[in-house]
């Protein structure tokens, strides 16, 4: 979902923004891949049949109001995971999902700045701010 965003923002012109949705689309890719490794260490088998589908916006604000509400999704999921780890004991893991958590909340801390820069300065504002110069 934010590679796409990523995709569509650099063909609108929108570099700077385009830039800070792949490094955050980087990032969920490398957080995927630390937690298949630990499904895998645990004896598990990750199955990633069961992933929502991805949701594209077709604007901007849309684009971050759909990705707020993935980030609030991943914040619940990643709570409920790590409530699991201490029921059974398993401070590794724990560990691993309190520091991916982190990066969940901090990712939504800022599509929520960018959400309210929009409505304090107006879409086409923002819009201005996010062309790479």
């Amino acid at each position: 979902q934010y590679f796409i965003h990523a995709k569509m923002n650099e063909h609108w012109g929108l570099g700077k923004l385009a830039g800070t949705i792949r490094a955050e689309s980087i990032d969920e890719m490398r957080d995927a891949d630390a937690l298949i490794d630990r499904i895998l260490f645990l004896g598990g088998v990750p199955n990633v049949q069961r992933l929502n589908p991805v949701r594209v916006g077709e604007d901007v604000a849309e684009q971050l109001t759909i990705d707020a509400e993935l980030e609030v999704d991943a914040i619940g999921r990643y709570n409920r995971a790590i409530a699991l780890t201490v029921e059974h004991g398993d401070n590794g893991t724990r560990a691993m999902l309190e520091e991916r958590l982190q990066g969940e909340e901090a990712h939504l801390d800022w599509i929520e700045s960018q959400l309210e820069l929009i409505r304090q300065v107006g879409l086409e504002n923002y819009l201005a701010s996010q062309i790479d110069g």
